[in-house]
């Protein structure tokens, strides 16, 4: 794909899986951008057909089949394909304003520590922002001078943009977390890297999450918030717990477990979140990468506001 000289191409990867109908939409929106991205399908092995769909409907459209469901891992695999420098994330549901992506681009060309930007998130047919453009908008690590927003440690992937060197160079979304609050590690090891995450509020986001999908949520990790999924809940409390193991203290690691295994008795979803984190503890323990001093220190500024206005994020 061509560009313009002075700003960097861009492309957007999806990964999806048996959402036919929701990705017709997004792709329909997507190619009508007029910053024409280039735009890479990856398929978490869809039975609805999906493929079909992208050959038949969107033959612009890059289509990278994978033989089995690898959650949030499939984006990685569009990483790699994709091989433009600035890569959007958009999920099947979700799509981004008209000149963000081009937005996002220069902001990466002019701001080199950049490594993602967190946009904003507008939902469903009536805008509604998203409740965590707040929290990032008033996020109490402050701005440093040579990034565009302020500087966070947390953001949504389907409202997500990297710079391709950064992300790749990082691992992109680690595999024991398969999907369900993947998005906390990654911002973690973007930092401890000396890249920047920040939230541009200028960049935007659109997200219609659809509350007849059977499951409550889509295959790939991006979930409805407005239904009840206690598999949705198992995961995203598995995957907090593992994340400490992989990168935060062992006595802040030690100390959640302990908590959750005292929940257990009465709270079925404490449980078997504690009995997969359990299962994945070993590898946990191989692939431990303790954080910075500095950064540990950002996530307990972060936390200490959190449990100060009830938000968890």
């Amino acid at each position: 794909m061509s560009a313009p000289r002075d700003t960097p191409a861009v492309g957007v990867v999806i990964a999806t899986r048996d959402r036919a109908p929701a990705l017709a939409t997004t792709l329909g929106l997507l190619t009508a951008l007029p910053e024409a991205p280039e735009i890479l399908v990856v398929d978490n092995a869809s039975t609805d057909g999906t493929p079909d769909l992208v050959r038949t409907h969107f033959p612009q459209v890059r289509l990278l089949r994978l033989p089995r469901n690898r959650g949030a891992l499939a984006r990685t695999d569009g990483v790699r394909r994709i091989g433009t420098p600035v890569v959007a994330f958009s999920d099947d549901d979700s799509w981004w304003a008209p000149g963000s992506l081009a937005r996002a681009a220069r902001l990466m060309r002019d701001h080199p520590r950049l490594g993602l930007i967190a946009a904003r998130t507008l939902v469903g047919t009536d805008h509604r922002p998203d409740p965590l453009n707040e929290l990032l908008a008033d996020s109490p690590l402050g701005r440093d001078p040579d990034l565009p927003g302020p500087s966070v440690l947390g953001f949504l992937s389907c409202a997500a943009v990297v710079r391709r060197e950064a992300y790749l160079q990082t691992g992109g979304f680690h595999p024991l977390l398969f999907f369900g609050g993947e998005e906390s590690l990654l911002a973690y090891d973007l930092a401890a890297r000396g890249w920047g995450v920040a939230h541009c509020r200028e960049i935007v986001a659109h997200h219609h999450p659809d509350r007849h999908h059977p499951d409550g949520h889509h295959p790939d990790g991006h979930h409805d918030e407005r239904r009840p999924d206690t598999g949705r809940q198992v995961r995203w409390r598995r995957n907090d717990l593992l994340t400490t193991w992989l990168c935060r203290p062992y006595p802040t690691a030690l100390g959640r477990t302990l908590r959750t295994a005292a929940r257990a008795a009465r709270d079925p979803v404490a449980r078997q979140a504690l009995r997969e984190v359990l299962a994945r503890l070993p590898a946990a323990m191989t692939h431990r990468r303790p954080l910075p001093p500095e950064l540990e220190a950002d996530l307990r500024l972060l936390e200490g506001r959190a449990s100060g206005d009830g938000h968890a994020r």
